[in-house]
This record gives C-alpha cells, sequence and structure tokens, in this order.
C-alpha cells in the first residue's frame, strides 16, 4: 500500500480523466470539451460528495477495471452498467464503497455507449485553463490504460451496513435515470428558415447513427433535409449541439469537441437533455428528432439540475455527520 491513496488501473481501453469542459476555451479558439453525457457526470460527482466539475474518469465503448490502493468511495453511472467489486455486483447510480485492494470491474451497456467513475476526493491531474478535459488537437489531457496509476487527494471510510453489506445511504436518483432515449429533443436553428417546408422532414423520418463517432460529433443517415435558398454559408460560430447539413446522405451533430466555428447550415440544435442521450448513441442505433421549444427546453434542464441539487445537498449532508 502507497502512502498516498491511488487509484490503480488493471485494465482500460478507450477511458480519458475528464470533467465539465474547458468553459474558457472557447474565448481562446479552443474547444469546450469534458464530459459528453454531462447530466451522468454531475451525478456522479454528487453520489460521492465531489464538486460538479471535479476529475472524473470517462470510459467510451470498453469497461474499465481497477483497484484502490486505499478504501475509497466511488459511484458509477452514464451507460446502463452493474459494477462489480470482486465478483459481487453492485447497483450504478448509488455510492459505492471499496476497500483497498479490491478490484472494481465497470462494463459498458449495449443500451449506451459511456460510463463515468467518480472517486470521493477526485484525481490529482493535471489542468488547462482550469480542465482537465482531454483536446485532442493540442495534445492534452490525462489518457487511462492498463498500468496507469492515477493520484487521489483522499480515502473515504467505508459507508456499509456491517450486517447486510450494503451501502448505508440512498440519495434519491431514480433508478432509471440512466435509460437512454432514441427520440432527441431539438429547437429550430439560425438556417431553419432556409430550409422552408423541407425542414419537415428532420422530424417524419428515422435517422441511424453511423460508425462515425468522437467527441467532435456523429454522423446519421437518412433523408437530408436541403436548403430552398442558393447562396454560401459563411463561417460563423456554432453551438454545442447543432446539426449540420453538409452535402450528402448524412447530417452532422456536433457534439463538445467541435470546433467553435463552422460553414454548414444550421437547421436545428439538441436539448441539453438530448446531448445526454446523443453521448450514449451506439453506430447502427435508429434516432428520431422532435421538435421542442426553449422554454420547455430549458424548464426540462431546471428539473434535471434541482434533482441533481437534491442529491448533492444529501450526499453533503450525510458525509459531514461522519467527520
Amino acid at each position: 500500500m502507497t502512502d498516498r491513496p491511488e487509484l490503480h488501473i488493471d485494465s482500460a481501453t478507450v477511458c480519458v480523466v475528464t470533467d465539465l469542459g474547458r468553459l474558457a476555451g472557447p474565448a481562446r479558439g479552443l474547444a469546450v470539451n469534458g464530459a459528453l453525457d454531462q447530466f451522468a457526470a454531475r451525478a456522479a460527482n454528487a453520489l460521492v460528495g465531489n464538486a460538479p466539475a471535479d476529475p472524473l474518469i470517462e470510459a467510451t465503448g470498453f469497461g474499465v477495471t481497477l483497484r484502490p490502493s486505499h478504501d475509497v468511495l466511488m459511484s458509477v453511472t452514464g451507460a446502463p452498467a452493474e459494477p462489480a467489486v470482486d465478483g459481487r455486483a453492485y447497483p450504478a447510480w448509488a455510492p459505492l464503497s471499496v476497500r483497498a485492494g479490491e478490484t472494481v470491474r465497470v462494463s459498458v451497456s449495449d443500451a449506451g455507449l459511456r460510463v463515468y467513475v467518480a472517486v470521493h476526493g477526485s484525481f490529482d491531474v493535471p489542468r488547462l485553463m482550469g480542465s482537465c478535459a482531454p483536446d485532442s488537437m493540442i495534445g492534452f489531457g490525462t489518457q487511462v490504460t492498463s498500468g496507469t496509476a492515477l493520484p487521489l487527494l483522499r480515502s473515504h471510510p467505508p459507508l456499509v451496513n456491517r450486517r447486510f453489506g450494503a451501502t448505508v445511504f440512498d440519495f434519491g436518483i431514480p433508478r432509471d435515470v440512466g435509460r437512454v432515449s432514441s427520440v432527441l429533443d431539438v429547437i429550430d436553428g439560425p438556417d431553419a428558415a432556409e430550409f422552408g417546408p423541407g425542414l419537415q422532414r428532420l422530424y417524419d423520418s428515422p435517422y441511424t447513427v453511423t460508425p462515425r463517432i468522437n467527441h467532435v460529433g456523429l454522423r446519421v443517415a437518412g433523408a437530408v433535409p436541403r436548403r430552398s435558398v442558393t447562396g454560401e454559408v459563411l463561417s460563423r460560430g456554432v453551438p454545442i449541439g447543432a446539426i449540420e447539413a453538409p452535402t450528402g446522405d448524412e447530417l452532422l451533430i456536433l457534439m463538445r469537441g467541435r470546433g467553435i466555428t463552422a460553414g454548414y447550415p444550421v437547421l436545428a440544435v439538441l436539448t441539453s437533455r438530448a446531448l445526454d442521450h446523443a453521448a450514449q448513441l451506439r453506430p447502427g442505433q435508429t434516432i428520431r428528432f422532435h421538435r421542442t421549444t426553449a422554454s420547455a427546453a430549458t424548464a426540462a434542464y431546471l428539473e434535471r439540475r434541482r434533482l441533481l441539487d437534491r442529491v448533492a445537498l444529501r450526499a453533503r449532508t450525510a458525509f459531514a455527520a461522519l467527520v
């Protein structure tokens, strides 16, 4: 056992340490990046008493196996998963006490693409402009591979009932909160009017997620609406979640690693909740787009944030009582 707590990685494939993103980046020409499923990342940190933007692990497509050098408190959120500690299964979306030296295996369900692992106290990793979010364009970030040892800022005593071996606290996250929807809510984009009646094809047609998926964006194949006007689209700032219509038979959905400017017409923009669902889409899935309003999208966002605020408050109160 080392003097300083560490999280030892026994196996990992596409895995990084990230946070909520580099909010100061766009003003300096850098992408925001950060966890693609922002709700899951926030929930993971809330469940272990961390701040919302503390570093955590994002595993994409494949699982991760890890061992702590000290007793730790962790949580697993994101794609439907069932973390196992020394072979014994435990629920996701709940605090999980792990003893020093125990092996934790976290798989990624076929019902999603990304899982998040947060540890109480978080990781001591390099930051750029206040964020540890990886940026492949400039070669920054902490990759998690087999043999990696991630330094932890502190350990945590077990939070389990000695008689039943269960976690003492339930912080009130619904068990179906990680369910991934195949219907993505969007609001009209800045160029929606340029598509005329053809814009309705976006809402009437199914689309198939292609294998072209990364932090920059994902492409979906299907009936691409065409502009009813001519003229070049000038390069300008584009929001995260923009749905662009390049030439061809695919739509491009821009994610958190997108460049801050682009020159394709933007016919719609995903809501924040739809962005979280889009982060969990796998190649071959069929999706549909549903038109909503900015006010409805804002109300849904605030409802989910209030849920996380309640979870965070209960966690802080519970952990403070143990000090």
